[in-house]
């Protein structure tokens, strides 16, 4: 008898078991959606469902409703299945449901109903609605009441950054804020910066600022006359500036380094034109633009070359052609005269040496070695002709 009880005890245990004949799921449900709780039978023998709520109230016995929530509604009933659904589910409604199945003994199973709760607000504060180029300014995004716990993500463009969280605890819920530093150029002007939420109650949710970033004028200088040609005597030049910053600058000025400003020179806002250029025209010109924010300036190197500056560079380069030719020709040729000699001598060498006078070697004087030589050559011959 005593081993009996222990039985039935261990079979209403709450816990899943191996070899029970009730098969059940635990539900993952939004507040506010629709939860559906699930308890089937295996192998049906036409025993009695049903199921309980974590009260152990009855919620439907069979296809009986004994308890007054309306929110519950049968979806399924039969020999092998006891289906309810759960409409606007609340963080109440959270907890274990029990799933009973009336044999002998009888056997019970339970589910697990867990309610997720998005975040209630989102929204980015951002410490300085203007900064200026180069300053490290602060935004705070907010993810309020939220269950689970919130995890946001930062975002400037395309590119995610790294902010940092902390978490509060009010109940049940969860506020999460996420602070992040961030040092703004002028690149990050109209930029947005983007709140992201991540969690399993919500997609896609976030929201952003765009960042306003004020910085010092950026100037550029360019030749419109001549067009990519050199600043010759005579000719005229024209130089134009353009600026732009935020704000949009509103004082531009030219002026020369380190010298005064030829007096022929005429300035119309971001023009400046000399119609008559002269050696004396040589220097740097300097065109400064400044905004609230700072100064900044652009230079241009001016050299006037002489008025046939180009010709002249062009004629030159035809005569060094030409020159140059002409000497690699006469190179050439005297290559050739120094290997037709050196051929010529190499060839006659052996002939000079053939014909050379004997016995003058030995003579005592000059006339000596001639008739010694003479007598050479005589003998040479008689020896020829001996021979021959």
């Amino acid at each position: 008898m005593l081993m009996f009880c222990i039985g039935q005890l261990l079979n209403l245990d709450t816990g899943n078991r191996d070899g029970q004949n009730l098969v059940t799921e635990d539900v993952t449900v939004v507040e506010g959606d629709v939860a559906t709780i699930s308890c089937r039978v295996k192998n049906s023998d036409d025993s009695v469902i049903q199921l309980l709520n974590p009260n152990r109230q009855t919620i439907y016995f069979r296809d009986f409703r004994p308890l007054k929530d309306s929110r519950f509604q049968l979806v399924n009933f039969s020999n092998s299945e006891l289906r309810v659904s759960l409409t606007n589910v609340s963080i109440s409604d959270e907890g274990r449901y029990f799933c009973q199945l009336y044999t002998d003994p009888p056997q019970e199973i339970y589910t697990t109903i867990t309610v997720l709760v998005p975040p209630r607000n989102l929204v980015i504060d951002i410490q300085k609605e203007i900064a200026v180029e180069g300053e490290e300014i602060e935004l705070n995004c907010t993810a309020m009441a939220s269950r689970p716990a919130t995890t946001i993500r930062w975002f400037k463009g395309n590119k995610e950054l790294t902010g940092k969280s902390e978490v509060e605890q009010w109940s049940d819920m969860y506020t999460v804020t996420s602070q992040l530093l961030l040092k703004v150029g002028r690149e990050d002007d109209g930029v947005p910066v983007i709140c992201l939420v991540d969690h399993p109650a919500v997609k896609d949710l976030q929201t952003q600022r765009y960042l306003e970033v004020m910085y010092k004028p950026q100037v550029r200088v360019s030749q419109n006359y001549p067009v990519q040609g050199l600043t010759r005597e005579g000719e005229p030049l024209e130089l134009t500036c353009a600026a732009f910053g935020k704000p949009q600058p509103t004082d531009m000025r030219w002026l020369r380094v380190d010298d005064e400003m030829p007096q022929h020179v005429v300035v119309s806002g971001s023009n400046l034109l000399i119609s008559n250029l002269n050696k004396t025209d040589n220097g740097t010109y300097r065109c400064e633009a400044s905004n609230a924010v700072g100064k900044s300036h652009a230079d241009y190197m001016l050299f006037v070359y002489d008025s046939r500056a180009g010709e002249e560079g062009s004629i030159r380069s035809v005569d060094h052609a030409v020159v140059g030719g002409v000497v690699a020709v006469v190179v050439f040729a005297m290559l050739c005269l120094l290997i037709i000699l050196g051929r010529y001598f190499a060839r006659h060498k052996g002939t000079y040496f053939t014909h050379e006078a004997k016995g003058a070697d030995d003579a005592a004087d000059a006339d000596t070695a001639i008739i010694n030589a003479e007598g050479g050559q005589n003998n040479s011959e008689e020896k020829k002709e001996y021979f021959i």
